[in-house]
């Protein structure tokens, strides 16, 4: 033997086995093998001072060349090369021995460990388990083989935790229903217990493929479990017990299975002190199923009219139907029953709102129970006893009802949701003409009927009973108000002269509503009150710089809103260190930012640490930096931009391209399997059509399937291609499933008219239940009318003998039609809309008004039927004016002129309609002002808020006798209009008298007024600041005239920011020279202009800080 073989087998037996083990593990290049290895020889062994050198002296002698340092970094990169491969990581752990496994699982899902230590070598362990268990494919490996290995390697109550873990973080795209047969054939009882709660967790986040392939196994180990001795052809599998361990799942029992329960099982089940909350998630169970449990339920012997109380516990009492849950909802045995029966039934349907679709049965059931409950006695005396059956009073129901009814029904009324605008109003006159005065307590009682209070009688109250409203309970529903609404409340306040105190009590988007000007008299502002409140840009970049003056940036970055105050001169001066520790505040944030600020931010990150910027801020940059991404970095720019909305980024169609280019390169030209889909995430929703059409395989479409569901708009072509794969994916339409119909959801709308027709014969309800998540009618015309079709033909109510002569022998839409049909209604044909029933119509109304696809024809019917029901215009109350909906469009100006328009309250909803001519624009303004008793001048600033699109009438006289102050309060509502080019400068006018000069406006100024800015002339345009130009808001660059806009220097254009250079129109564009139009370019590629804003261009708090004189 040599010296060398000697040295070699001396430094071996130095070694402990398992750590010679990972030394050669090491030397073969199989470093997590090695790495597993050490970790368990230290758990029993003491790592001692001469370990490492003995390791060192190994390698010497093996005459491997490794340091210390070069080890570490070896190991290190090696686990981060791994994190970016998934398959590979697969095939690694599919590799390792069983005791390596254990101890990965261990240190991955039981250690407590921040680091690794190894002698010398220590490895950040708490980043790198993060990173691995928030990396998709990272987890879909740790699935895949915690089901190949876990249950041989480990207990399979670990195993169990294990799969809990890694299933949490996305069940939706792991658990296919080919990877269930996977599952383990054979479990101890309490780990299959254990693993049935993990899957009916996460019932909601699986497909419902998924759902009926977990359900398959479920019942399998149910059935093998259950006491074959006992089974025979007539037994059930289906126990009390069984029935609990398939909790959600109990809706996939075939009828015959529920027909086979024993009744003593059933009896057992509903005595179940949890049977009930497990009754109350069947949401998604048919009248079929619920009727054969109900059936089994009636037949043990339980008595589901007794309204008595079963039980009692601490101080609730439970009625029998109170067990039945979501069953209720279809509770059709109505023969002999009395009315307290009827309105327990009620009470316990309060529920059944939950349902995944049969919500036109549901409302014909509580109608029907209704009209029972009402047997005897009148809608008055049992007003409180009606749950929420009362949405489907009619407004000449509520109408009839007495004050005091109202009064006394409180206590129900206000947990009531689903209410129409139009039912708010009505018990909100009802319960407040009761009261008489409007406090802070009778307020506190209404509930969600807040919103029907009037602005008027907001604006009355006293100001320190406001102040308690805003402090109190029910400030959670004034977000909820109309514009007009909270403005009243708002210059109450104002006006009170403690508003500063109120300021910091509002919260969430309410606080939206308060003036810049308003903000700017105000004191006492700090970081902490900010945390609660949602702001507009204008707020924040006023407040941003404000608060930097006494409180650490810190401090204001970490309440989440004020990341919209942030300028680039700030993002420009912060230190390399700050920005950098304090970026995650703006990443966890990037959807408050604007295109212009994630630029800045680009550019500052590329500026201090290129080598480590999140690789989607590449796309906010100029195309030539996407040209170094390739080989490594390819992953890590994916996922980054995979697990970003790119929408919020707003690249421009040319840098997308590029994006996109980039991704199908770093793809090898295909989407390959599950693995890639993880990778690309919301990227998926991008890709162009001719690369989903060649280059995705079919491995990979189920998984890609779920996630086009949620991108927010997929062109034609993309969609095209979609059914293209769906079709390869499924096959034929008429074999499909009512599973597969469920997970291809909302694009079954790509299929052709004839596969539509099929669909519905096969699964109506369901295609029913995807049509009401469809939009507007231009987006699925053959779907929507194959469900019109569908339910017109089953449900065909012809008008008899009783009917108006024209109506005889028309089909008329009945409640049930018009609640199963939602957008589809837009295929009755304008005969059998005029022939539709006066209750009908009254019931409808407020939802037929919801309709967005009617022609006008269709429109003026319902008007028309409108009149017929509600008698001569000059009687119609506000409340018939509001549920109109879109149906107020038919109106003819004269029409208008007959209505009474006092309330602004009527006014807000109108004007909500888009669509109004100018001359109905402006019968409606002077309607109001007559009716209402005022003039422009006497207008307050929630009229104007209410007027909305209305003001766009106005002409230039009118606009100048606005008085100032209600001007300015309503400022930032008015710049959201789109008004002519003469309307916005006489705004612009305004707005100068509230402000300064335009040329003295800073940024917070120009966010503020939005559209206004775009009534800017020609010399004001030119002389702003060009570091101002990205303050401009997108709304309101588009309506700057083409003759105007070229009047920007290109140092101007330069400098608009990505978000405005790409709303540039093409008329504005067209009248740009060569050196405008390469500054356009410059502005929609990123491209780096001097950041450092001048004081006047940055500035928020200086200029006005107090609005002109009022002029009042």
């Amino acid at each position: 033997m040599n010296h060398t073989e000697i040295t070699r087998s001396q430094s071996s037996e130095d070694l402990p086995p398992l750590l010679h083990k990972a030394v050669e593990e090491i030397i073969t290049g199989k470093y997590l093998n090695a790495l597993l290895d050490i970790l368990h020889f230290q758990s029993s062994n003491v790592w001692t001072a001469d370990m490492l050198t003995k390791v060192m002296a190994y390698f010497h002698a093996q005459e491997v060349v490794f340091t210390l340092s070069s080890l570490q970094m070896t190991i290190k990169s090696y686990l981060k090369n791994l994190l970016y491969q998934p398959r590979q990581l697969l095939s690694e752990f599919q590799q390792l021995d069983q005791q390596q496994f254990q101890t990965a699982m261990k240190c991955l899902f039981n250690s407590r460990k921040d680091h690794l230590e190894m002698g010398n070598i220590i490895l950040d362990w708490d980043k790198t388990r993060e990173r691995i268990l928030q990396s998709p494919g990272v987890n879909r490996t740790l699935f895949l083989v915690t089901l190949d290995k876990c249950f041989q390697a480990l207990s399979a109550l670990d195993c169990v935790d294990i799969l809990n873990q890694v299933l949490r973080v996305s069940a939706v795209n792991y658990l296919q229903p080919d990877v269930i047969g996977s599952l383990p054939d054979a479990l101890q009882e309490d780990a299959f217990r254990n693993l049935s709660t993990v899957f009916k967790d996460l019932y909601d986040k699986t497909s419902a493929n998924t759902q009926r392939a977990l359900y398959g196994w479920m019942k399998q180990m149910l059935q093998k479990s259950y006491n074959m001795s006992e089974f025979s052809e007539s037994a059930s599998w289906v126990s009390a017990e069984n029935l609990w361990i398939l909790g959600r799942y109990m809706v996939h029992l075939s009828l015959e299975e529920i027909l086979k329960i024993s009744l003593n099982e059933i009896r057992l089940f509903i005595n179940y002190d949890n049977a009930t909350k497990q009754l109350d998630t069947v949401y998604d169970i048919t009248p079929e199923l619920a009727q054969a449990f109900l059936e089994r339920i009636n037949s043990s012997g339980f008595d589901m009219r007794n309204t008595s109380t079963i039980y009692r516990q601490d101080c609730f009492s439970f009625s029998f139907m109170a067990v039945l849950g979501l069953l209720v909802c279809f509770y059709d045995d109505m023969e002999g029953m009395d009315a307290a029966v009827a309105r327990a039934l009620l009470h316990q349907m309060i529920k059944c709102s939950q349902l995944r679709g049969f919500q036109a049965e549901v409302q014909k059931l509580k109608s029907q129970l209704l009209d029972i409950a009402m047997q005897n006695q009148t809608l008055n005396d049992i007003l409180g006893s009606l749950s929420d059956a009362v949405v489907g009073l009619t407004s000449s129901q509520l109408e009839s009802l007495s004050p005091e009814a109202v009064h006394n029904a409180i206590a129900t009324l206000n947990q009531v949701s689903g209410w129409a605008k139009s039912q708010v109003m009505i018990l909100s006159s009802k319960y407040l003409s009761y009261e008489k005065v409007l406090s802070f307590y009778n307020v506190s009682q209404m509930g969600a009927l807040v919103t029907g209070i009037s602005t008027q009688s907001f604006y009355s109250m006293n100001p320190k009973e406001l102040s308690q409203i805003i402090r109190g309970t029910t400030s959670q529903y004034l977000s909820d108000l109309l514009p007009a609404q909270q403005q009243g409340i708002l210059r109450k306040l104002a006006a009170s002269g403690d508003f500063s105190s109120s300021v910091k009590d509002i919260q969430g988007a309410f606080f939206k509503e308060i003036s810049l000007s308003d903000l700017w008299k105000q004191t006492g502002y700090n970081s902490s009150i900010m945390k609660e409140k949602e702001l507009r840009r204008s707020q924040a970049l006023y407040l941003y710089e404000l608060l930097s003056k006494k409180n650490y940036a810190v401090d204001l970055l970490s309440t989440g809103q004020l990341v919209k105050g942030v300028t680039c001169q700030l993002i420009e001066s912060m230190g390399a260190d700050f920005f950098l520790n304090n970026f995650k505040f703006f990443e966890r944030n990037l959807h408050l930012l604007s295109p212009y600020q994630v630029n800045c931010l680009a550019w500052k990150f590329w500026t201090v640490s290129n080598a480590s910027i999140p690789p989607f801020l590449l796309l906010v940059l100029p195309t030539e930096y996407l040209e170094d991404v390739s080989g490594p970095l390819c992953v890590p720019f994916i996922e980054s931009l995979g697990k970003t909305e790119m929408d919020l980024l707003n690249p421009s169609l040319h840098k997308k391209n590029a994006v996109l280019q980039k991704v199908q390169e770093c793809l090898n030209g295909s989407i390959a399997d599950e693995y890639d889909v993880d990778l690309l995430g919301n990227l998926i929703c991008h890709l162009p059509p001719a690369f989903l059409h060649g280059r995705m395989s079919l491995k990979a479409t189920a998984t890609a399937l779920h996630q086009f569901k949620l991108c927010r708009q997929l062109s034609r072509e993309q969609r095209a291609e979609i059914k293209y794969k769906l079709l390869e994916l499924y096959g034929s339409p008429s074999n499909w499933t009512a599973e597969t119909m469920l997970d291809v959801g909302p694009f079954i709308a790509l299929l052709s008219k004839g596969e539509l027709n099929i669909l519905a014969e096969k699964f109506p309800d369901i295609i029913l239940q995807i049509a009401k998540t469809i939009g507007p009618i231009s987006s699925a015309e053959d779907l929507l009318s194959t469900v019109f079709e569908s339910v017109s033909n089953g449900t065909a109510n012809i008008n008899s003998s009783l009917a108006r002569p024209d109506c005889l022998g028309t089909r008329a839409p009945s409640s049930d039609d018009i609640i199963k049909l939602a957008e589809a209604n837009v295929f009755w044909s304008v005969q059998e809309l005029k022939c539709m029933d006066a209750g009908t119509f009254d019931k409808n109304v407020e939802f037929l008004g919801t309709i967005s696809g009617f022609n006008t024809s269709q429109l003026i019917a319902l008007k028309e039927k409108a009149k017929q029901v509600w008698g001569p215009l000059p009687d119609w109350k506000s409340y018939h004016i509001v549920s109109l909906g879109h149906v107020a469009l038919a109106l003819t100006e004269h029409e208008i002129e007959e209505l009474d328009l006092h309330s602004v309250d009527t006014i807000s909803v109108l004007s909500q309609q888009r669509e109004w001519t100018l001359t109905q624009a402006r019968s409606i303004l002077q309607g109001f002002l007559e009716d209402s008793g005022q003039t422009i001048s006497t207008l307050k600033s929630f009229d104007l808020v209410g007027l909305g699109a209305i003001l766009c009438a106005l002409n230039s006289t009118e606009i100048m006798a606005i008085r100032t102050a209600e001007f300015s309060a309503a400022l930032a509502r008015i710049g959201l209009l789109f008004c002519s080019t003469p309307v916005l400068r006489q705004f612009k006018k305004m707005t100068e008298s509230v402000f300064g000069s335009a040329t003295a406006w800073n940024g917070s100024i120009l966010q503020e007024i939005g559209t206004i800015a775009g009534g800017l002339n020609e010399d004001e345009l030119k002389a702003f600041d060009k570091n101002l130009m990205p303050y401009f808001q997108p709304i309101a660059v588009r309506r700057i005239p083409p003759e105007i806009f070229q009047a920007l220097s290109p140092e101007q254009i330069a400098n608009l920011g990505p978000e405005n250079a790409a709303v540039v129109t093409r008329s504005q564009r067209e009248r740009l020279n060569a050196s405008q139009l390469q500054s356009l370019q410059q502005a929609l590629d990123g491209a780096r202009t001097s950041t450092l804003e001048t004081h006047k261009g940055a500035s928020t708090t200086q200029a006005v800080q107090t609005p002109a004189p009022s002029g009042e």
